[in-house]
């Protein structure tokens, strides 16, 4: 039995009346590792996102978390999307405890597993506050720590710094790293963005000819922990422009 945290075993998928998007796909992730997941528009990351979490099923082949056939994965791989979906009506500490009500923990023991957690995650003084007096930051932390309070030791981000700013977004990915080695949770990061990819991760997965057989694996020549000078080191100055051929081969 395989010990991967994540495993697309001959996995394909195709959407109705369309080719198939994936063909035969194997791919492994590791318990503990941080892979990100790169392509173009529409080369088929929010197809993974789905298939990851239990959204869409494969046509054939299999998904496997733990070694084990999940035919329903729902609620077993932690999300989080590139918006914070965070209820605007609940307050910040409200907001974290969501995952935990919905296992049917109280309100009450909730607050008290989530409230020493607020320091850890730069949240400090926010527990009262609404999501509309955050920054875009401070409401992704609020986010993150949501989706780690879901339990799984498997977490998916889809693009979750998009839409922030050059300075806050490198910021975020600093503390990402961060929470990642102090939690020791399995990271898969979908993004579009080379620098974010190649900075956070052990592994990028290139999404390039469609129908997928393969993902184009790229091993990441850095050493942990990060610095964001390390982006401009001769070694990764040129895997950046392999992949940056690579992903522009792959736009028409």
């Amino acid at each position: 039995m395989s010990n991967s945290a994540l495993e697309f075993k001959d996995m394909s998928f195709g959407y109705p009346y369309e080719n198939d998007l994936f063909m035969e796909l194997n791919v492994a992730v590791q318990p503990g590792e941080f892979v990100s997941i790169i392509g173009a528009s529409g080369s088929g990351k929010s197809t993974l996102f789905k298939l990851t979490v239990g959204l869409e099923e494969p046509t054939r082949g299999s998904i496997r978390l733990d070694g084990e056939k999940k035919a329903n994965r729902l609620g077993h791989v932690g999300y989080m999307p590139q918006q914070d979906l965070l209820l605007p009506w609940r307050s910040i500490l409200d907001n974290a405890a969501l995952p935990l009500e919905i296992k049917g923990v109280s309100k009450k023991e909730a607050h008290k597993r989530i409230i020493p957690l607020l320091d850890e995650f730069g949240l400090n003084g926010t527990r009262d506050k609404f999501p509309s007096e955050l920054s875009g930051g401070m409401r992704q932390r609020v986010s993150f720590l949501r989706t780690v309070l879901s339990g799984s030791p498997i977490l998916l981000l889809d693009e979750p710094f998009s839409a922030l700013d050059a300075i806050t977004k490198v910021s975020m990915q600093e503390w990402l790293l961060q929470q990642w080695e102090k939690q020791g949770s399995t990271i898969i990061f979908i993004t579009h963005d080379v620098d974010e990819a190649l900075f956070l991760a052990d592994r990028v997965f290139v999404l390039t000819e469609t129908p997928i057989k393969e993902l184009k694996e790229v091993t990441v020549p850095l050493n942990r922990p990060r610095r964001l000078e390390d982006l401009y080191s001769a070694d990764l100055l040129e895997v950046k422009k392999d992949l940056m051929f690579e992903l522009r081969s792959t736009i028409t």
